[in-house]
């Protein structure tokens, strides 16, 4: 009968292949290394290594700050404020926001140009001929429509 072959494989030293490996890095890699070296020295002129190892030394107290501040009632309460704007953000089409954010630095502009009294009644009242204007005080009505329809909704569940 055939016996198997006994197959035996030296271990492999895996330090001496990374080793090898370290020894090789310096002439393959030598401008990101010198690259490097440049960035650690700029950070370090900069202040920012300081910076880290303050920061590092410190980070007991520093986390025990973060914690006293993000426990506050405020801090709560801005947490979900937030959450709930960008749930409102991710409902609104990007046409309508990118229609709305466009809007508001030319009318900020309009209105610093303008005269700095008040404009006249009849100033005000030609403004109501106006499409744009009609279009977009019909747009804020049904905003404050919406908005008073869930407080009313509100105070019906209390």
């Amino acid at each position: 009968m055939a016996r198997p072959i006994p197959l035996h494989l030296a271990p492999r030293d895996s330090r001496d292949e990374l080793n090898s490996r370290l020894q090789q890095a310096p002439m393959d890699h030598a401008e990101a290394v010198l690259a490097a070296y440049e960035v650690l020295q700029l950070l370090h002129d900069r202040g920012v290594l300081e910076l880290m190892r303050g920061t590092l030394g410190g980070s007991e107290k520093i986390l025990e700050q973060v914690v006293a501040v993000a426990s506050g009632p405020e801090s709560i309460r801005a947490t979900r404020n937030l959450l709930l704007l960008v749930t409102t953000l991710g409902e609104i089409e990007p046409g309508l926001l990118s229609d709305l954010t466009r809007a508001i630095p030319r009318a900020l502009v309009q209105a610093n140009a303008e005269e700095s009294k008040p404009p006249g009644f009849f100033k005000l009242m030609g403004t109501f001929w106006n499409k744009d204007f009609r279009r977009g005080l019909a747009a804020f009505n049904d905003l404050l429509v919406a908005f008073g329809r869930n407080l009313t909704d509100k105070n019906l569940r209390h």
